[in-house]
């Protein structure tokens, strides 16, 4: 950690690069032509390899940046204001990641569509801060390193089961909840195993907590980082094997054949790697500001790309139908829309806000009388239908 702040500027720019990656890869997936997606590509290849890396490395950072921010006051258990905030927050994407899936059109027509009820990336984000904030809670009053170790069990576990859970379709649920556990209705993240991620991040940051003021602090971090991730990603498959031959154990094996989670926390490795290595250049106002406004990114990419709301975006017109010489570009240009709108929104959300709030005190005021009086009669008419069937004395 600097002396000079402690402010982790490199997570900021990681948060920045993460959702910069998520524009342009949702913009290319959603609009490119399938004749297009040619495997035996080098490009290609590359391009869906590095997109891969787009979520765990948003999950990692957004579990690392919250617990970061929870371990820092001196307050504790209940008492940390963070906890509010924390539960506020996690609340907040649960009903934004719901509203981005609601179609006003077919509200008007009394219907919600299925897709309102599949789990997206805000759903599981907003949950894994609620997970962490419970298992912060549960293990303040114990030993100091039971908290971290908690964390990192879980995302062991959850990595290690993986092949396990994933087979199951809990059709014992209702569908707005299995859909939080399953992707056999559409969800596109569940909970499990994304949770690992998020409480993998707050395992590093209590980390960095701990040993912030270590002289060697980043040497270290980042020879561990690449030496750790150097070896998730090329012999832990390896390893699966191996354990799969020694003890008969099918899920070892199960892990082998597809063994993207390790494979891809080994790439987080080398993702904080690069981004601790050249800290020093990513303290530009402009990128801090973009790290910090992934929310508003989000959401307002949601809008223009999927049609959020209206059902009216760019997927329902040019769904897999343009050439790379289109999309590449056009993915450029949808970027720096979504970022500078994102960016001009964040600098005037106080007077937005407080607009807002003022327009609809003004409707109120206009709407009250007309609400108190339409009530008044009901009651008057309710009453006198009631006394009418004799269900009421008089």
């Amino acid at each position: 950690m600097e002396k000079k702040s402690t402010r982790l500027y490199f997570i900021d720019a990681m948060r920045a690069w993460a959702i910069l990656m998520m524009l342009q890869g949702h913009f290319v997936d959603s609009l490119l032509d399938m004749g297009f997606r040619d495997n035996s590509l080098e490009g290609y290849n590359i391009w869906k390899y590095f997109r891969g890396i787009t979520a765990p490395v948003f999950f990692t950072v957004s579990g690392f940046i919250f617990t970061y921010l929870l371990i820092r006051v001196p307050q504790k258990g209940f008492d940390n204001p963070r906890i509010k905030k924390g539960v506020k927050r996690g609340l907040q994407l649960l009903g934004i990641g719901y509203l981005l899936r609601m179609n006003l059109f077919g509200l008007l027509q009394g219907e919600i569509y299925d897709s309102f009820y599949l789990v997206d990336v805000l759903h599981c984000i907003g949950l894994s801060i609620l997970g962490i904030i419970g298992i912060y809670l549960l293990t303040q009053n114990r030993k100091k390193w039971l908290f971290p170790m908690v964390l990192a069990s879980i995302t062991f576990l959850l990595f290690l089961f993986e092949p396990l859970y994933k087979q199951f379709t809990y059709s014992f649920l209702p569908d707005a909840l299995s859909n939080y556990f399953t992707k056999t209705n559409g969800s596109v993240f569940t909970i499990f195993p994304w949770f690992g991620y998020a409480a993998f991040g707050g395992f590093l940051s209590l980390l960095f907590t701990r040993f912030k003021h270590f002289r060697y602090l980043y040497p270290t971090a980042i020879g561990a980082a690449t030496i750790i991730g150097l070896s998730l990603i090329f012999y832990s498959s390896d390893l699966f094997l191996e354990l799969s031959k020694l003890t008969g154990i099918q899920l070892f094996a199960d892990i082998y054949f597809n063994n993207y989670l390790f494979i891809r926390l080994g790439d987080v490795f080398l993702v904080f790697a690069v981004f601790m290595l050249f800290r020093g250049l990513f303290t530009h106002s402009t990128l801090i500001k973009i790290g910090q406004s992934t929310l508003s990114i989000y959401v307002i990419h949601f809008i223009i790309l999927y049609g959020s709301f209206t059902g009216l975006g760019l997927y329902g017109f040019f769904h897999h139908s343009l050439t790379p010489q289109v999309v590449i570009p056009s993915a450029l240009i949808f970027m720096i829309v979504c970022t500078y709108t994102a960016l001009l929104y964040e600098r005037h959300k106080a007077t937005l806000k407080s607009n807002l709030v003022s327009a609809v005190g003004y409707a109120w005021t206009k709407v009250e009388p007309l609400y108190f009086n339409t009530t008044k009669i009901a009651r008057t008419y309710l009453g006198r239908l009631l006394r009418l069937f004799g269900l009421v004395k008089n």
